[in-house]
């Protein structure tokens, strides 16, 4: 399957937003995506000639990017798209002189955690509590595993 990487645009976010919502539990709401592309976050999606199926959202400052939100649609997991976008994410945060890559993922996100671990990120610490549960229940929270590799 041919799959590319673009710029996140806002006429995009119709499409974003179904990824989003399949892929997670506790999405990000279209505000959160507006606010990232306002402040010119580095936001890429990735899509086919027919759909886009995934989504990458990144900070860079002061030397360090933060991966906010990695997603691909779960119809199309397990083809190496997270990786590519994972890839693409890391490369323009080089040019930007970032020497570092800092992210969260859910404890629970088993599959992420494999994927980051194989690209070289190191566990560095755990923020309790971190997440919405995935059912949306407000009162239990998920713990996010903190990962970070040098560039």
């Amino acid at each position: 399957m041919s799959v590319s990487f673009r710029g996140m645009r806002e006429e995009d976010l119709p499409a974003v937003l179904v990824c989003e919502r399949a892929g997670y539990g506790s999405p990000w709401s279209e505000g959160i995506f507006r606010d990232c592309l306002r402040v010119r976050y580095t936001c890429l999606v990735a899509e086919t000639r027919d759909m886009i199926v995934g989504h990458g959202i990144m900070s860079v400052a002061v030397g360090e990017c933060h991966l906010l939100n990695l997603c691909v649609h779960p119809l199309f997991q397990r083809l190496g798209i997270g990786r590519r976008m994972l890839r693409r994410l890391l490369a323009l945060a080089r040019r930007e002189e970032a020497d570092s890559a800092f992210l969260e993922v859910r404890m629970s996100n088993a599959g992420a955690i494999r994927l980051y671990r194989s690209e070289g990120f190191d566990e560095i610490g755990l923020r309790k509590g971190y997440y919405p549960s995935a059912d949306a229940d407000p009162s239990r929270r998920e713990d996010a595993l903190m990962m970070g590799r040098a560039l």
